[in-house]
């Protein structure tokens, strides 16, 4: 009978009340279209909505999954239904809903959307939407329940208290109540405690890799099970793609070691696979990561590191602070013993950042624009006897392409002041330790005399930059309609406007 179910959830079928706006549904999931659209949210209480493009790679690549815990949903016979909006066709119900990128997902809780903030994968999808229409952690009265949940859920947390009003408890439900992407359940149950060889006051994350549980140790506060639950439902060992680049990233590790490997070449298990251990010792505070060079899709990571996929195998540790300061080794030798001493020094602090730099052209300044890179750029912008206007260009960055003709129309303007320099740089293979920019283009002046920066915020006009540049950058700024480029795309979403 089941089968039977499954096999018709796989089906693309109808359904039709009468006289209201007939629903489809393609692999469980429902089309929605302005015409059904509020029908379906006041019929259902609870609805997870899709607004996607068909051409958007990641709505692509999301699809399966989403069907999936469609599909897991209905099995479960619960109450929660997944939608899906081709909002290029729905343009009104996408400009109702402010969609701006996508895909973009929107949980309707009783008629009120709320923004979706979990995962990609099916149990990601299905666990997120789960808690927000229970209690925070399940309760487990039975042994019985307590294997259903473990069964139904690849990764679950559960907390083992038989006072429930003891502090320790109340954390773990905040912090149930706090990690939306995760399943918790709690009991008091003595069969169960036993069942799990668990001691009162202990919290157990199950899950299908490594050592398949881990048992929190420590004080139990909210923060310290926030971080426990983050890091130990990862592997020792993370494969970097679309599924895991929001847990990579929103985690509480801040530090990643990557490795830079191909897959296909088998330097995962040559190279990688035997570093288990020292991940392990180190996993608090450094997260191992595997991204592999055989994904062209990949292309841009090693481009901001300044590496090609010649390089591979090879490692990099990036800390992702404020600064995402880059640390290379010395070698690339990959032992586990110079891996253990690379990561020391950098505990120690005794690691000095790695900076990208291209080698000087032999005529940087031979056009009225001037080239800069790493090794020239202090002893030029700061020569404080001329005023410079820098801009931070990416060789990929379209608004850099269409500011490129007036930039160099500035240059040929001032080419014969011998106070005003007219410079550029590329961003993404020159870093420089004192300057951190964050999307392209950047327009920095550094006036004579006092080196003081001031960052360009008028519109990118030949007039506004003559004008800028005779006062001195003694200019007031003004609301500016350009739209620069992001130094780092978000791996989960694509606007609109890169159609």
């Amino acid at each position: 009978m089941k089968l039977f179910f499954c096999s018709l959830l796989l089906l693309a079928v109808t359904w039709t009340h009468a006289g209201e706006a007939e629903v489809k549904s393609e692999d469980g999931v429902l089309v929605l279209t302005t015409a059904n659209f509020k029908q379906v949210i006041e019929e259902n209480e609870f609805v997870l909505v899709e607004f996607y493009a068909p051409w958007c790679g990641h709505c692509k690549a999301l699809a399966p999954e989403y069907a999936k815990a469609a599909q897991n949903l209905s099995e479960k016979a619960s109450p929660i239904k997944l939608g899906k909006v081709d909002a290029t066709v729905e343009s009104e119900l996408a400009e109702q809903f402010q969609v701006r990128g996508y895909p973009t997902l929107k949980f309707f809780r009783s008629g009120t959307p709320v923004e979706y903030s979990g995962g990609r994968q099916a149990a990601d999808i299905v666990s997120w939407v789960t808690k927000k229409t229970g209690p925070p952690a399940k309760d487990l009265n039975t042994v019985e329940e307590a294997e259903q949940f473990l069964k139904d859920n690849e990764i679950a947390v559960i907390g083992f208290f038989k006072n429930q009003d003891s502090d320790s408890a109340k954390a773990f439900v905040s912090v149930a109540n706090a990690l939306d992407t995760f399943v918790f359940a709690i009991t008091g149950n003595d069969d169960v405690i036993s069942k799990y060889e668990a001691k009162d006051g202990a919290v157990i994350l199950f899950k299908p890799f490594d050592d398949k549980k881990s048992v929190f140790e420590g004080e139990s506060d909210v923060e310290n099970l926030k971080k426990f639950v983050q890091v130990q439902s990862l592997p020792l060992i993370v494969e970097f793609n679309h599924e895991s680049a929001s847990k990579i990233f929103g985690g509480s590790i801040k530090t990643h070691l990557l490795f830079f490997v191909s897959k296909e070449a088998g330097h995962i298990e040559k190279h990688v696979d035997p570093l288990k251990d020292i991940a392990k010792d180190y996993r608090e505070d450094i997260l191992f990561v595997t991204i592999s060079a055989d994904e062209e899709e990949h292309q841009r990571i090693f481009e901001f590191f300044g590496m090609t996929k010649e390089e591979v195998p090879t490692i990099r540790l990036i800390r992702l602070e404020e600064d995402m300061a880059k640390y290379k080794p010395e070698s690339n030798d990959m032992s586990a013993s110079t891996i253990k001493e690379f990561l020391q020094k950098f505990m120690d602090g005794k690691l000095k950042q790695h900076l990208l730099s291209q080698e000087l052209p032999e005529d940087w300044d031979k056009n009225p624009v001037k080239v800069l890179v790493a090794s020239n750029f202090d002893d030029v912008a700061l020569d404080k006897s001329k005023d410079v206007l820098v801009e931070f260009y990416a060789p990929w960055c379209g608004h850099c392409k269409q500011l490129a003709p007036i930039y160099d129309q500035l240059a040929e303007k001032f080419k014969d002041n011998e106070e005003i320099v007219i410079a550029k740089i590329d961003a993404t293979a020159n870093e420089l330790e004192h300057t951190k920019i964050s999307s392209f283009p950047t327009l920095k002046f550094y006036r004579k005399g006092d080196n003081k920066v001031i960052d360009y915020n008028l519109d990118r006009t030949l007039d506004d930059f003559v004008k800028f540049l005779e006062a001195g950058g003694d200019v007031p700024p003004q609301a500016s309609e350009s739209e620069d480029e992001e130094v780092e795309e978000k791996p989960e979403e694509h606007t609109k406007d890169e159609l």
